[in-house]
């Protein structure tokens, strides 16, 4: 039994090795590990939108960092003591994950939808060129074989 232990195992080694190879090499995969890179890429791009910006226009408002606005449910909250609340930290958060959002929307899905419905529109107008093309042609050889069937004296179904 010892034997048929390292065959067993000799045979499960290929397998698992090439289906591992094909989970790689799946389109998916690759688009998602694409997909993490620039999105990762992309971060930089909005903490900047959001510390050149956004933080200064709320800055004017009140303070550029919203991790210092909380509330206090106990009576007293100095230092350590008592229970606060940080909702600015929340609402920090809320407006990267907004600002991340509408950053990603305007600048690459909507021209990407707009690229991808242009690109639709010219394929369909050259596809309908061509059913024109085809149903003249059509048309055109019709009429032919009707002038020749005309030219010889009758329809070729009356000569049968």
């Amino acid at each position: 039994m010892s034997e048929e232990g390292p065959q067993v195992s000799a045979k499960k080694d290929p397998s698992v090795w090439q289906g591992f190879k094909a989970f790689l090499m799946r389109g998916n995969v690759v688009d998602l590990a694409v997909a993490v890179v620039v999105g990762a890429a992309f971060t930089n791009i909005v903490n900047s939108v959001v510390k050149g910006i956004i933080n200064p226009v709320v800055g004017t408002i009140g303070t550029q960092n919203l991790d210092h606005y909380s509330s206090c449910l106990s009576t007293t909250c100095k230092g350590d003591q008592g229970i606060q609340i940080m909702w600015g930290s929340v609402l920090g958060a809320a407006l990267q994950f907004l600002i991340t959002a509408a950053v990603v929307y305007f600048m690459m899905v909507l021209p990407m939808a707009k690229f991808l419905a242009r690109q639709e529109a010219r394929k369909k107008a050259r596809e309908g060129t061509q059913e024109v093309i085809e149903v003249t042609e059509l048309q055109v050889l019709k009429e032919i074989r009707d002038e020749l069937v005309a030219q010889r004296g009758g329809t070729e179904y009356e000569r049968r």
